[in-house]
């Protein structure tokens, strides 16, 4: 496992077994290619994207990987997601299961549309 203090993705995903940063990269270019304007960065100790504030995060554990899109993400595809153990804002994709790419390239699309939604009510209007 690697440590808390991983200053990078790559660092963070060098930490695992092989099997496990083969899942996490997996992962990680499924999150690229759905959110390719996000930034890559390691906040509260997991991988983090962030686009208007945080997007998606995702961890490794010893037979699953954490994806963590927000609470509103589990809720629209809480029925895609009834196979999976999950709580408010969380999901567990277990580690001996294939990586549900569609389903999760899809979550990070939303997220993608609702960050920028917000971002946009956040702007003044220009009159």
């Amino acid at each position: 496992m690697p440590s808390a203090g991983a200053g990078s993705v790559d660092a963070y995903i060098a930490g695992f077994p092989a099997d496990t940063q083969r899942v996490l990269n997996e992962l990680r270019a499924v999150i690229r290619e759905a959110a390719p304007g996000a930034e890559e960065t390691i906040n509260y100790g997991v991988p983090t994207y962030v686009l208007h504030g945080n997007l998606v995060h995702f961890a490794g554990y010893k037979s699953h990987i954490g994806f963590y899109p927000t609470p509103s993400g589990i809720t629209e595809f809480r029925c895609e997601l009834e196979g999976y153990k999950s709580a408010k804002g969380s999901v567990q994709f277990p580690l001996d299961r294939p990586l549900p790419r569609d389903l999760i390239r899809r979550i990070v699309e939303f997220r993608v549309v609702e960050s920028r939604a917000a971002a946009s009510r956040k702007q003044p209007s220009k009159r």
